[in-house]
């Protein structure tokens, strides 16, 4: 008789295939439905350690035995993260935590005695982190960690060791009288309106015209501007709704909640940039408004889409910025256009109306001119300029023109040369069926070719448009 296995060390089975299948119980679903993990193995001695190595992988930390004030610091800060911490953050929020903790503060505190740790050796260790706390791209930006993540271990610790108070462990924090480095402000570069002119025309040359047209007409952060569905935006009243965000956790591209309940929102876009969006629809087979353009069903990384808007800013001569930048530029351009607060408030996403002012906003040089005209006219009797010299400042348009990249543009199609006097110009789009289709011209020379292309791409383009009309006619008829 075959000896039964042991509660909880899973299960080892012969497949019809000849191969040993390893499966143990990881946790069960909300119906109370086992949820299962698996290992496949060639004998079942193979299978068996592997089997124990998927077992040792999916148990929990081990938790201390005891919850006494002696016990190691490192094993109270794991207790305190899993047990208390932990359920309450967003996936995201966890990334950060685990690398301040198991990266930093454990290999450097985690041995002392929770009842011996001192505010003296917080200071030091906060001291180190400052001077030589940094673990990787040294080469780049130093041996120093930033304020910012000294100041997030600082929280860390203190959060944990208040819990331990709370619990009788300890009489008094010892994190409560450190002193740490000044919060420091990072740098916010506020693009002009000639820069903004520059970027989007040098946008429209490198296929992303609309990404950052929408990004500059309603601030929205990069990772709800990425998440945007075809689903989220009426063409009709052109009412766009925010409701998830794009973030990359543990390397992976996740869609979640936005970060706070007064980010989910619906926004009124202008009917030029409604306008713009109906014809850029008309060009994208995909529900994403910005889909991926490597990976299918999926939209833009966002990493991806940073790289992109360093390169768009260099060809446009405009200053490097990040891409939260352009969010701090529409709310100042918003306020220095007349925006009421309360109203950019709720555009933007804000619980309140002081983040907007205290965070969101920058004075200008365009805005310290017109602060200065204002007190002439109110001050030294000056005399307001004429509307018309205003109106045409206003309509001043920039004369720069677009950098054209190594590569052709996205739907352009390609020409290559096949022999002494001979070019080959190709266009591959896929229909609505999700087909790819290709064609082709010929030209004795490449500008030949370009312009027999151009009639190409567009009598296709045409025909595609024509064919998911009828797709979506037929679907509504169904």
């Amino acid at each position: 008789m075959a000896k039964r296995r042991k509660p909880g060390s899973g299960s080892v089975h012969l497949r019809k295939d000849g191969r040993w299948e390893g499966r143990y119980v990881v946790e069960y679903d909300q119906r109370g439905y086992p949820v299962t993990k698996n290992c496949l193995a060639r004998t079942k001695s193979e299978c068996l350690q592997k089997l124990k190595a998927l077992r040792e992988a999916c148990q929990p930390p081990a938790r201390p035995k005891a919850i006494v004030s002696n016990m190691p610091f490192g094993d109270w800060l794991d207790h305190w993260y899993q047990t208390y911490s932990m359920p309450a953050l967003r996936p995201s929020t966890q990334q950060e935590y685990e690398l301040r903790i198991y990266r930093h503060i454990i290999p450097a505190l985690g041995k002392i005695p929770l009842n011996q740790l001192t505010e003296a050796d917080l200071q030091q260790f906060y001291c180190q982190l400052k001077n030589q706390g940094r673990l990787n791209r040294t080469e780049l930006y130093g041996p120093s960690l930033s304020d910012r993540s000294v100041r997030g271990c600082h929280i860390t610790c203190r959060a944990a060791l208040a819990r331990a108070v709370e619990e009788g462990l300890l009489p008094v924090n010892p994190a409560s009288g450190c002193k740490l480095p000044g919060e420091g402000k990072r740098e916010v570069r506020v693009l002009t309106r000639e820069e903004m002119q520059r970027l989007l025309i040098q946008a429209k040359e490198d296929g992303c015209y609309e990404l950052l047209l929408l990004e500059l007409s309603v601030g929205l952060r990069r990772g709800e501007l990425l998440a945007l569905q075809w689903v989220d935006l009426d063409l009709e009243t052109g009412e766009l709704r925010v409701s998830r965000q794009v973030s990359r956790v543990r390397g992976k591209l996740t869609v979640s909640r936005p970060k706070t309940d007064a980010a989910l929102r619906t926004i009124v876009l202008s009917p030029a940039v409604t306008e713009q969006l109906r014809r850029y629809r008309e060009r994208v087979d995909s529900r994403w408004m910005f889909p991926s353009p490597k990976k299918e069903d999926s939209p833009r990384d966002p990493a991806a889409v940073r790289k992109l808007l360093r390169r768009v800013l260099e060809r446009a001569g405009c200053p490097k910025i990040r891409f939260h930048d352009l969010r701090h530029t529409f709310v100042t351009t918003a306020l220095a256009y007349g925006m009421d607060v309360k109203t950019l408030s709720a555009v933007v996403g804000h619980r309140s109306s002081s983040t907007t002012l205290n965070v969101y906003t920058h004075v200008t040089e365009s805005m310290e001119r017109q602060a200065a005209a204002k007190i002439d006219q109110g001050i030294g009797k000056q005399e307001a300029p004429p509307e018309e010299a205003r109106e045409a400042q206003r309509s001043a348009m920039t004369t720069f023109t677009a950098v054209p990249g190594k590569r052709r543009k996205p739907g352009t199609g390609c020409v290559t040369q096949i022999g002494d006097h001979l070019w080959e110009g190709r266009y591959s789009p896929r229909g609505p069926d999700g087909k790819q289709r290709s064609r082709n011209v010929y030209g004795h020379t490449p500008e030949e070719c370009e312009e027999k292309l151009k009639v190409l791409i567009e009598t296709m383009k045409a025909e595609i448009q024509a064919e998911r009309r009828q797709f979506r006619e037929a679907a509504d008829t169904a």
